[in-house]
């Protein structure tokens, strides 16, 4: 296994107040967190990342595991910091917890699982894309992605954020695919100590809400929430409900509404 290759933005926010490291899900980029950052920003001063291949990231020629992208991330990041993740970005906060917990204060883990699919379905995924391209999954991944109405409500961000996964790097994401058939982390839950809050999307068919009580409640410091009008994507399909839950959070973490 080698470091698989991440970018970081530059940051956005108060330079005093505490860092929000915000990770992405699997074909999307930084794209994901802009209509949500501007009121995470009046808080906090917040860097997104890009998985190996995806957005301004390099692409990845050597297979990674799920725990090697928590390196990356903890090796690019020099201060401790609040963490939240999509997805595959969730299951990287995760391992972040698991193997850098004196670096990560706290997390909210968003439309993921501590296991997500099976092993065989991201293996047939990450043939597919070698095989045929990223472009074929824009149809599914629109399904899967966004609550319905949403593509209509938000033209711009899903139309984005579709792009970006038609322009992602095909072994890139194939490595991505192969990481996530490898990763299961639902038998060390119990070694997480930081708070965690685990986030739904009522119309998520992927990670569904048993997902997220799964974390919430194998955590020893956990509680879940959902989100109305969201499916896969919340940050996407609702940035104000999304804002608001992990300001709450955070606030009640960092003890800005003390």
């Amino acid at each position: 296994m080698s470091t698989p290759p991440i970018s970081l933005s530059e940051p956005v926010g108060p330079p005093d107040a505490p860092l929000l490291v915000l990770g992405p899900s699997l074909g999307t980029s930084t794209i994901l967190w802009e209509t949500t950052a501007p009121a995470l920003a009046e808080q906090y001063r917040l860097l997104t990342w890009d998985l190996p291949g995806h957005g301004q990231a390099p692409p990845a020629t050597e297979p990674f595991t799920v725990a090697d992208l928590a390196d990356a991330v903890a090796d690019a990041v020099a201060e401790p910091f609040l963490y939240a993740g999509v997805s595959l970005g969730g299951c990287v906060g995760l391992e972040l917890l698991l193997r850098h917990p004196d670096r990560v204060r706290a997390a909210a883990l968003l439309c993921t699982g501590a296991a997500i699919g099976t092993g065989d379905g991201w293996q047939e995924r990450a043939a597919q894309v070698r095989a045929q391209s990223t472009s074929t999954l824009i149809i599914g991944s629109a399904q899967r992605w966004f609550a319905p109405g949403s593509i209509e409500k938000n033209p711009d961000i899903t139309g984005r954020l579709l792009r970006v996964l038609q322009e992602t790097d095909d072994e890139s994401y194939a490595l991505c695919c192969e990481a996530l058939a490898g990763f299961d982390a639902r038998d060390r839950l119990g070694r997480i100590t930081a708070p965690v809050l685990a986030v739904w999307g009522a119309h998520d068919g992927v990670t569904p809400e048993g997902s997220a009580r799964e974390i919430a409640e194998g955590v020893r410091n956990g509680r879940a929430v959902g989100i109305a009008d969201a499916a896969h994507l919340a940050p996407a399909d609702d940035a104000a409900a999304t804002a608001s839950v992990l300001r709450d959070f955070f606030d009640e973490v960092t003890g800005a509404r003390a």
